[in-house]
């Protein structure tokens, strides 16, 4: 799927669109040059899923965990600051990766080798003003 869009105001329904679209699926990778708004993306994800706490970039943490309305755990991963794939055994990523879950990954390159075997891919990119979001499985 691909979407266009050019205002913090569409991104409700980006949100939306996208938790539809791959309804079964909780992994999202998300792929873009910093600023280009990923973390923001993010923020309206758990928003549609009901999440009520302060959600933020968890540069230093590694990851941060949210809740839906319906009380599940939702995690929110950034490895922009991770110097090698070991740290992210040392937080133990396979009990987030592989809980059913829902996680949601920034600078997930850094880490690609060991994401599960599905998932959604989501890389957003600015063009002309515009951002282009296009998201398929893995």
């Amino acid at each position: 799927m691909e979407i266009r869009f050019d205002s913090i105001g569409q991104l409700p329904e980006v949100a939306r669109k996208l938790l539809t679209t791959f309804g079964d699926d909780r992994f999202f990778a998300f792929f873009g040059k910093m600023g280009v708004g990923k973390t923001t993306l993010i923020k309206e994800l758990c928003a549609e899923l009901g999440v009520k706490e302060n959600v933020c970039s968890p540069t230093f943490a590694i990851v941060n965990e949210y809740s839906t309305r319906e009380g599940e755990p939702v995690y929110h991963f950034d490895f922009y600051r991770m110097k090698s794939v070991a740290e992210a055994y040392d937080i133990g990523y396979e009990e987030y990766f592989y809980s059913g879950c829902y996680c949601f990954t920034e600078w997930t390159e850094k880490v690609e080798e060991l994401l599960p075997e599905r998932y959604v891919r989501v890389e957003i990119e600015e063009k002309d003003g515009k951002r282009i979001l296009k998201a398929s499985h893995s």
